[in-house]
């Protein structure tokens, strides 16, 4: 697959209205349409709470805006019938908690579109965001840690089918900002359980699969587990991923593409950038791959273009700023290149 530094987004917006999300995605030309997440509405629309809905014994309180789970009094065996018989549709998505998807899902789209764009929480993210009565989070429990893992599993697969009815192409993400965490003494996880746990939950996708992390990681681990797309923040962390040129040929020789968080997704980045400041951060962050052997026709066909990570807590207006700015970059990258939309 040929991305030709197409554009797309990690997938939150700050709107409270579906409808207004749904319309400033589809305003914008060229853009590969994602379905909106809306914490604005509240905490039943944080990522975390829309997918913990239905695991078992699983209380999501919004006062406290808080996820817990009494490990030690819950009946898995609904939920284990339903993953054990496949029954994707147990694992539907409740309309109110996921409001911008349901618009999004209303809409038709051209048949042009290259793909649409969903997001489900990694197992990591949202396994340190559910928390036991100790205050421990859950994903330390090896029980509890695969029912999470099955759920969410479950839950892309189901979102995966109702997008394939809207468009045969579809691109899957798992948002796993706690992911930078890995290494460090905020979080007991093995590199190794960690890629074995994306790919149990990415297993059974016809989807091209995605990972994004926001801040520094181990990039070539995860280049090396059954993902598709490298999403990361290269308006930070570019330099980053320069340090691994092997791994990255290696990836894009596979079929792997890289999404450029080049797009400044806050309103002191955007003051300091236009769209033609942005182009040129964008090439320079090519570059330290290009220097060191990678093909940059390669490169740019295997690229991605996006905000550095989601738009849900900036400012209306300012995400209408974001999306119009990602687009312009994108267009500007695929005309001095000669990028073209072939498969």
């Amino acid at each position: 697959m040929h991305w030709n530094c197409l554009p797309t987004c990690i997938g939150s917006l700050p709107h409270t209205d579906p409808k207004e999300a749904v319309d400033l995605i589809l305003r914008q030309s060229g853009l590969v349409p994602f379905w909106p997440q809306l914490p604005a509405r509240g905490f039943s629309e944080n990522m975390y709470a829309q997918y913990s809905t239905h695991l078992p014994g699983i209380r999501i309180d919004g006062l406290k805006k808080r996820i817990t789970v009494d490990l030690h009094d819950y009946d898995p065996e609904k939920f284990y019938t339903s993953v054990l018989s496949d029954t994707i549709d147990d694992f539907a998505y409740p309309k109110d908690s996921f409001s911008g998807f349901y618009e999004f899902i209303s809409r038709n789209y051209p048949t042009e579109s290259k793909a649409l764009k969903g997001q489900v929480t990694g197992p990591i993210s949202t396994g340190m965001q559910i928390f036991d009565l100790d205050g421990r989070p859950a994903i330390y429990d090896e029980t509890y840690g695969e029912i999470i893992r099955k759920n969410l599993n479950m839950m892309a697969r189901w979102q995966e089918r109702v997008l394939r009815s809207k468009c045969r192409n579809t691109i899957m993400f798992l948002d796993e900002p706690s992911l930078s965490l890995l290494g460090t003494p905020f979080a007991s996880i093995s590199w190794e359980n960690a890629a074995r746990w994306f790919n149990e939950v990415l297993s059974g996708l016809d989807s091209w699969k995605a990972i994004h992390c926001c801040g520094n990681t181990d990039w070539p681990r995860l280049m090396m587990t059954d993902i598709d797309i490298l999403s990361f923040d290269a308006y930070n962390y570019a330099y980053t991923i320069a340090l691994y040129p092997d791994e990255v040929e290696r990836f894009i020789t596979r079929g792997g593409a890289l999404a450029w968080g080049i797009i400044p997704n806050n309103e002191d980045g955007m003051k300091g950038e236009s769209v033609g400041s942005l182009i040129r951060r964008a090439e320079q962050s090519f570059e330290m791959l290009i220097e060191k052997g990678i093909d940059r026709d390669g490169l740019l066909r295997s690229s991605i273009i996006t905000p550095e990570c989601g738009l849900g807590t900036v400012e209306v207006p300012l995400s209408a700023r974001i999306l119009e700015a990602l687009v312009a970059v994108s267009s500007g990258l695929r005309k001095k290149y000669g990028l073209d939309d072939d498969p």
